[in-house]
């Protein structure tokens, strides 16, 4: 693969922040390239207008970085204001980072807990076997910080799994009940279930003793490590925009954010000056070797944004065709749709729509979506219907919303059901994999 095939495969695959960091990269490397402009008034619609009817349709958005001109004084006004109107959280990491630093422990151990904390997913638990960290003679103290750790705030991290964690919880907690401890660590799988009769029937308690260890239990927090984010404040700045305008889609790429580019002049000139002498000497040999290889090079990155934006306006453009229901309506109407679908539509490789659409976004008048978003698998269904993987997600989110309070006795088998009901036949099993994907907790802890 040539140099230049590898760069315009990279351009392909990035989003407009790395491609904007990509282009001044390329400005100060290559005297031959130059921009003409920094901003371009040039813009793509559906209908393939190649003018903008609105310059000015990302002036109002929470692009920090956009201006209408160039203006330094105002951009690093609207910079500052925007880094100090927003702060990044504090990960779980640095929040146990600080309160170890205050511990009164010897320097060794707080390496081994340095070691055990970034080790942390980010529910607070172990990703490797902690023992994998150290040496075997340090076993004893990495058991003792260990329990140093899970009594940090919050509680019940630098554990193994949910279970330990509530079992470490209930084991700091003065309100526990008694046999608390015993019921998590033997019976969890009837308490997922709520089978109060059946726990009290085999540990010989109340059953009203085990209402109150339920009750406990249920103030606990199963994934501790989620109280403190890990992602800090980010801007997602849309690649290309769909709006609904006289009756008809209007699909504009967004080249706000892209400036213009040209040949430098003078480099173009020389290029194509004659040879006015036979032999020329080796500097001069030299230097129209350099500036040949500049200028087809600007030539070359310029062909290549170009190719990048082209293809990103025709896979937008596709998606649109095919998601047309969406766009109209919404999430719920999103429909199946695979990579060869549009891949054989735009006449492209599979891999070239898979770069494209990688981190890229489009704004709807639904949202900001991922591109990716709109490509989901086929989802079996009992009526007429096609339903993808997304469509069936959001359903499911609806149908919790909907029965408000109740929703906390809505099990995956009873959201099964009422999906099949809808015509939409899935499984337990994908109603759970579908929950989980979507950050909701299951019944019990609901």
């Amino acid at each position: 693969m040539s140099p230049q095939l590898y760069q315009s495969i990279q351009l392909m695959a990035m989003p407009l922040q790395e491609l904007k960091v990509k282009i001044q990269e390329e400005l100060e490397k290559n005297p031959a390239l130059e921009m003409v402009s920094e901003k371009s008034d040039v813009s793509l619609d559906e209908i393939g207008s190649n003018t903008r009817e609105d310059n000015d349709y990302f002036e109002n958005s929470s692009d920090p970085g956009y201006t209408t001109g160039y203006d330094q004084e105002s951009s690093d006004s609207k910079q500052k204001f925007m880094e100090g109107a927003l702060s990044r959280p504090e990960s779980l990491q640095e929040h146990l980072m600080w309160q170890l630093r205050v511990q009164p422990i010897p320097q060794k151990w707080f390496e081994i807990g340095e070691l055990l904390i970034w080790n942390l997913d980010a529910n607070g638990f172990h990703l490797e076997d902690p023992k994998n960290l150290v040496d075997e003679e340090q076993y004893s103290a990495l058991e003792e910080l260990i329990r140093l750790i899970q009594q940090f705030d919050p509680p019940g991290v630098c554990t193994r799994d949910y279970r330990e964690s509530l079992l470490v919880q209930a084991e700091l907690s003065p309100e526990a009940p008694a046999h608390t401890e015993e019921l998590i660590e033997q019976h969890m799988e009837l308490l997922e279930r709520n089978s109060t009769k059946e726990i009290a029937k085999i540990t010989g308690n109340s059953e009203a003793e085990v209402e109150s260890i339920i009750e406990f239990i249920k103030t606990l927090t199963p994934y501790p490590g989620r109280l403190y984010s890990n992602t800090s404040t980010t801007y997602v700045i849309p690649d290309v925009v769909v709006r609904h305008e006289e009756g008809e889609f209007k699909l504009y790429l967004n080249d706000e954010e892209i400036p213009e580019l040209g040949i430098n002049p003078f480099f173009e000139e020389l290029e194509e000056k004659k040879k006015t002498e036979e032999k020329d000497k080796t500097e001069e040999k030299q230097t129209k070797k350099f500036v040949k290889q500049s200028v087809r090079d600007a030539r070359w990155f310029m062909y290549s944004i170009n190719q990048r934006n082209q293809t990103l306006i025709k896979i937008a453009r596709t998606i649109l065709e095919f998601q047309r229901k969406f766009f109209l309506y919404g999430p719920k109407q999103l429909a199946p749709l695979t990579l060869k679908d549009v891949a054989a539509e735009v006449q492209v490789h599979e891999t070239t729509v898979s770069r494209i659409v990688n981190s890229k976004y489009i704004q709807t008048e639904w949202g900001i979506f991922p591109l990716k978003y709109f490509f989901s698998n086929q989802v079996s269904s009992t009526g007429s219907g096609r339903y993808s993987k997304g469509a069936v997600k959001e359903i499911i989110k609806e149908i919790l919303e909907e029965h408000g309070q109740d929703r906390k006795s809505l099990s995956d088998q009873k959201i099964s059901d009422i999906l099949k009901k809808r015509g939409i036949s899935i499984a337990r099993r994908t109603v759970t994999k579908y929950r989980k994907e979507l950050a909701i907790d299951s019944s019990y802890y609901r």
